[in-house]
């Protein structure tokens, strides 16, 4: 039986994998690809939220013409770029990500991953952690109606995982993490290791913020329960 009832439910890219910047500059290529001009720190911004709504809502910035064909180009061009920079070695787990999840897993505290990515790039980053998305449950942006900000990937991992979704922690690195984690009625708790700052975390409702995985397990008797 697990220690407690309490669950973690990670996201992936920016908490446990340093891919966030990464993402970026796939979504920039993407973009310039396409012809759309837009500024690095613009995209940034919006890191975290899922790919169709990402994209959407950066060419509705620019004012340019919203096609499902524009779309499907933009969400493939970002998967090559993406999947690219894996090959070259530049995505690596966080520091303290693998030690984060073997105490998790030593201690019989139920977790999970939820990523608003799909499968063609989380597959990559699953790798690099070590998860057999076999053996530990994984909820990707092909298996919810809706991702972050709405809270469809984190209920559906709870319910994958057989846990009260309102005794569970989401573990996010962005904004769009932590308002999800509040629809979801779960407590949030943030990363500094996405970019975003720790006001910024807190006010989106993170009740806790630490630097990264590392951080989180120095202080995890803060968060989890004691036998």
């Amino acid at each position: 039986m697990p220690r407690n009832d309490t669950a973690f439910l990670f996201d992936l890219d920016g908490t446990l994998v340093d891919s966030v910047y990464q993402h970026v500059l796939a979504w920039k290529e993407a973009l310039d690809r396409e012809g759309v001009e837009l500024s690095v720190w613009r995209i940034h911004r919006k890191i975290g939220m899922s790919g169709g709504l990402f994209a959407n809502i950066l060419l509705r910035e620019t004012g340019l013409e919203i096609t499902d064909e524009r779309l499907e180009r933009l969400r493939q061009w970002h998967a090559d770029a993406f999947n690219r920079q894996h090959t070259q070695g530049s995505v690596r787990p966080l520091p303290g990500a693998r030690e984060l999840l073997a105490y998790l897993t030593e201690q019989q505290i139920p977790w999970a991953i939820a990523t608003s990515g799909r499968m063609e790039t989380a597959a990559h980053n699953l790798a690099a952690l070590g998860v057999d998305p076999s053996k530990v449950p994984v909820v990707t942006r092909d298996q919810v109606r809706h991702a972050k900000p709405d809270p469809d990937l984190f209920l559906a991992t709870a319910a994958r995982l057989g846990v009260d979704i309102h005794q569970s922690l989401v573990i996010g690195d962005s904004v769009w993490d932590m308002l999800a984690a509040q629809r979801a009625r779960a407590l949030g708790v943030g990363l500094l290791s996405g970019g975003y700052g720790h006001a910024e975390l807190q006010q989106s409702g993170a009740f806790r913020v630490y630097d990264d995985p590392a951080d989180m397990l120095r202080h995890i008797d803060e968060i989890a329960a004691r036998d």
